[in-house]
């Protein structure tokens, strides 16, 4: 069922944004290139630059996504934003209340996000067991949802801050439609 939603949201989303977004379709060609045996000092320098490129780029921008959350946390901005999603995340995709607080942190570090609603699913359930159709409908709503914080900078430096917002406020209130439509048709089933 994930890898279902999953792609038909990847096809969904694809075949709408190209009737949405401006542009010609182009070929998709390919030239493979001939098959060799790499040279150790090519893989070497092509490592080092790549390591390069992510210190000098997105090492900042982690830092800064860590800086943004650090001061969220003490202003209390994340608790009123958890305040807020609750009854979103409780009435409307049939989760806990305390999953709320893992949709948060998978906007600002995807793997804290996920190991957080795990672990408040499992809070939750008791001796019962986590129930599948929770866990799933969590997890389709945490794959479809915006990307971390640091990506999303990412994407701001690379598309510009205006197309990023957009994005955002698209993919947030999606994630979160495809999860309720998902729970009310899981609900049809015993």
């Amino acid at each position: 069922i994930y890898v279902f939603v999953i792609w038909t949201q990847l096809f969904l989303v694809g075949d709408l944004s190209s009737l949405v977004l401006p542009g010609a379709p182009s070929d998709f060609l390919m030239e493979i290139p001939p098959f060799r045996m790499p040279k150790l000092s090519n893989i070497f320098i092509k490592t080092l630059y790549r390591v390069h490129w992510f210190l000098k780029e997105a090492v900042p921008l982690f830092m800064l996504g860590t800086l943004i959350l650090f001061i969220a946390t003490k202003l209390g901005a994340l608790s009123f934003v958890e305040r807020m999603g609750a009854p979103i995340i409780k009435n409307f995709l049939g989760l806990p209340v305390e999953t709320t607080k893992g949709f948060i942190l998978g906007f600002l570090r995807r793997d804290y996000g996920a190991v957080s609603i795990f672990r408040a699913l499992e809070e939750t359930s008791g001796s019962a067991g986590i129930d599948p159709k929770q866990l799933l409908v969590s997890l389709v709503v945490i794959t479809l949802f915006i990307p971390c914080l640091a990506n999303f900078f990412v994407m701001v430096k690379e598309q510009g801050a205006k197309n990023a917002f957009l994005m955002f406020a698209f993919i947030l209130p999606y994630s979160i439609l495809i999860g309720g439509i998902l729970r009310f048709i899981l609900q049809q089933f015993p």
